[in-house]
């Protein structure tokens, strides 16, 4: 029962707290990347990051294990960052 309600919390700290990171980079590196005026740009990069966040909560819930949703959000995150070190350049 313990065990059960771990995995519960974990999940959901991973749909908050992941779910918002990986949003957070998404909306970064595209107001990084996005062609165009910087405003529609940042504007583009807030409005996906509210489907990746509930995208990310989805996942977090939807996978088998709570280490395998957090193993799916930090790989996710993995395209975004990787754009947002590019752009920095």
């Amino acid at each position: 029962m313990v065990a059960y309600r771990v995995g519960i919390a974990a999940r959901t700290i991973a749909a908050i707290a992941g779910g918002y990171g990986l949003a957070a980079l998404t909306a970064a590196s595209c107001a990084a990347v996005l062609p165009g005026p910087r405003v529609e740009a940042v504007l583009a990069g807030m409005l996906a990051s509210f489907l990746v966040h509930a995208g990310a909560a989805l996942w977090a819930f939807a996978a088998r294990t709570a280490w395998r949703g957090w193993a799916g959000l930090l790989l996710a995150a993995c395209v975004p960052g990787t754009a947002l070190l590019l752009a920095a350049r």
